[in-house]
């Protein structure tokens, strides 16, 4: 799959959400306008904030198809990680506010008021976020895209605060008004471990890590090439859609140049149909006697 394809459906990701959040600002302020339901509009204020932060993903991933130049020799496809710290910033801002909002209501007695607008607005936003979620989740797996993986949990932590929300009003009709401040709780500790794993998982990539499961596949890959008679390194990082590999390996030293450039195109080719988007640098050494 082409890098450029790959992108461009990222950026269709990206650009759904946009759509829906808007879509879901304009129906909460109205609806909560109608209604007089502070709750509801202070729903829509927050997904304009996601708004924000999806154009954000959406610039970042434009960026990120930027051409290779000198000071940028391996491309700009981690610009797609920044847009992910973003939305892990804004997410475990959410959660903060979500919990503090919850905690509150339990201490001062505080509790949501019945509402059938915020019971069919709610479900109707849960119900839409959790597909959008769905979509961007499985479209990241495919063109492996951080940034819209990123996206797809910011959708999913939506959809549950609209959850929350009905659990909330149909706690107060069943009695039971306690329940809207244990959903509110739980969802925001389940929004910050979502925005701390997105966290842990960019700045370990922008600081060169890479996946140890991965990297034996890699080997394993390798070491299935004729020719070889040891790898001496290996190393790889991600830059989002393509990873580069670098690789360091020994071979008989009576083969010429061109039966070694064979091997190192067999392991190029083998990578790349294994693994998708890679970029392998190979350096080819002698195996010696002596090395053993």
């Amino acid at each position: 799959m082409q890098l450029e394809y790959k992108i461009s459906q990222a950026k269709k990701g990206a650009t759904l959400s946009i759509i829906t959040y808007t879509f879901l600002t304009l129906l909460k302020i109205a609806y909560g306008w109608l209604a007089s339901s502070q709750g509801l509009v202070a729903d829509g204020i927050n997904n304009a904030t996601d708004v924000i932060s999806s154009i954000a993903i959406l610039i970042a991933l434009q960026i990120s198809m930027k051409p290779v130049d000198n000071n940028h020799p391996y491309g700009h496809y981690r610009s797609e990680f920044i847009a992910s710290l973003i939305a892990s910033f804004i997410m475990f801002a959410v959660s903060i506010q979500v919990i503090i909002t919850g905690v509150k209501h339990f201490y001062q007695g505080e509790f949501v008021q019945p509402n059938q607008s915020a019971i069919i607005v709610g479900m109707i936003s849960s119900i839409v976020m959790f597909a959008v979620f769905i979509f961007n989740r499985n479209l990241s797996k495919k063109v492996n895209s951080s940034a819209l993986r990123a996206t797809s949990y910011d959708n999913l932590s939506d959809a549950l605060v609209s959850i929350g929300t009905v659990i909330g009003v149909l706690g107060v009709y069943m009695g039971v008004p306690m329940l809207d401040t244990i959903a509110t709780i739980v969802i925001g500790l389940l929004i910050m471990k979502a925005s701390i794993d997105i966290f842990k998982e960019t700045a370990v990539t922008l600081t060169d890590g890479y996946d140890e499961e991965e990297l034996t596949q890699i080997q394993q890959i390798i070491s299935s090439v004729p020719g070889i008679k040891e790898i001496r390194d290996i190393k790889a990082r991600s830059h989002g859609v393509i990873s580069f590999i670098d690789v360091t390996i020994a071979v008989n030293p009576k083969l010429n140049v061109i039966e070694s450039h064979e091997i190192s195109d067999h392991i190029e080719s083998k990578l790349q149909a294994r693994l998708g988007e890679v970029e392998t640098i190979v350096h080819i050494e002698p195996y010696l006697l002596n090395d053993v």
